[in-house]
């Protein structure tokens, strides 16, 4: 088993609670892991990018080649587009399709949601829109690990099991919006599937 994975989106969209949750339940399944991180202007809304890397075999470089990536996983849909160079031919790129608007001339949305649609393996979820739905707009990447958990190579209780050790300091109001969220990620991502 082994999964390289590029997680992207922009400062303070919760990039790194993505890397520390999905980077715990890895290490509590016996897996290895090598992480890089490259933060860009993460205070004022720059692009953040992780390099993260599992599998059941040592691994030596923490960097993934050009091509390399079996998933890219991005909470704004322009910088999913960004890391596209990264993504295996048959990998999935799983992304929010809801933008980050940092940027005075932002490309119109509906041409990034076209060049995404145009990958093969690709879910668009609004993840948003479903973390305010169960009432936790903070936990949206918790959504966006839901949706890509069928293609983590983890259990999705090793997941759970990440959420509850990152969240359990902040209380079990917050670890189970945190669940809830997850499991909405998944369900939609199960339904958008088929």
């Amino acid at each position: 088993m082994k999964r390289d994975i590029i997680l992207c989106g922009v400062g303070g969209q919760g990039i790194l609670s993505i890397a520390t949750v999905i980077g715990y339940a890895a290490v509590e399944s016996d897996l290895y892991l090598k992480q890089a991180e490259v933060h860009g202007m993460s205070q004022r809304g720059g692009d953040v990018q992780s390099h993260f890397r599992i599998s059941d075999k040592e691994i030596f470089s923490d960097l993934i080649p050009f091509g390399g990536a079996d998933m890219i996983i991005s909470v704004e849909p322009m910088e999913s587009l960004r890391y596209l160079p990264y993504l295996s031919q048959n990998g999935w790129v799983i992304t929010n399709d809801k933008p980050f608007n940092n940027i005075v001339n932002y490309p119109e949305l509906e041409e990034i949601h076209a060049q995404i649609k145009k990958i093969d393996n690709h879910i668009l979820i609004n993840a948003d829109d479903i973390a305010k739905e169960i009432g936790s707009p903070r936990s949206m990447n918790m959504v966006m690990i839901g949706a890509a958990a069928k293609h983590l190579g983890i259990e999705f209780s090793s997941l759970i099991d990440g959420i509850k050790f990152i969240f359990g300091k902040k209380g079990e109001e917050m670890v189970n919006l945190n669940i809830k969220a997850l499991e909405a990620g998944k369900a939609f991502a199960e339904k958008f599937s088929k």
